[in-house]
């Protein structure tokens, strides 16, 4: 199976919780079984960003109300955490050290489901599964059943797949 974690941490590239203890391990295992399990954060201006190195798969632009954003995805190049790391990078909205705790986390976390979504329908990546973890990503199964956009994604997969 082709399963996407998206998450607003993963252990040791940003964690406050036990979010990140999850997402840094569950793909692990997901990966030994067999399946290709891949984690999705954003790319925030912490140590672990800054001292690792990336490719750039893709790039692209989001309308956020008034606001365009443009953003890169960017693949962590030694597969080091046991599974392929991307993170999304909006450098408007996350180039910051912090996780949370910004007066703009509502846009920050829109805007990182929008880029999600936008790079597997513009690239046709088509995943069984996407396990959106906790509130951050709480929108990706609502835009995925509901968003004429990303109206690909909700044919390949039905609806039981979406966690």
């Amino acid at each position: 199976m082709n399963i996407y974690h998206i998450s607003a941490e993963c252990y040791p590239v940003a964690k406050v919780g036990g979010l990140g203890d999850v997402v840094g391990a569950l793909p692990k295992y997901q990966n030994q079984l067999g399946h290709r399990a891949r984690v999705v954060v954003p790319a925030y201006n912490n140590a672990f960003f800054q001292k690792t190195d990336y490719d750039v798969v893709h790039e692209g632009k989001l309308k956020l109300g008034y606001f365009l954003f443009s953003y890169s995805i960017l693949k962590e190049k030694t597969n080091q955490l046991g599974f392929e790391l991307y993170q999304i990078a909006i450098p408007e909205l996350f180039d910051r050290p912090n996780v949370y705790s910004y007066e703009d986390d509502t846009e920050r976390f829109l805007s990182f489901q929008i880029a999600f979504l936008n790079w597997l329908t513009e690239t046709d990546q088509l995943p069984d599964i996407l396990h959106c973890h906790d509130h951050h990503t709480g929108l990706i199964p609502f835009m995925v059943q509901h968003c004429y956009n990303y109206q690909n994604l909700q044919t390949h997969s039905d609806a039981d797949h979406y966690s």
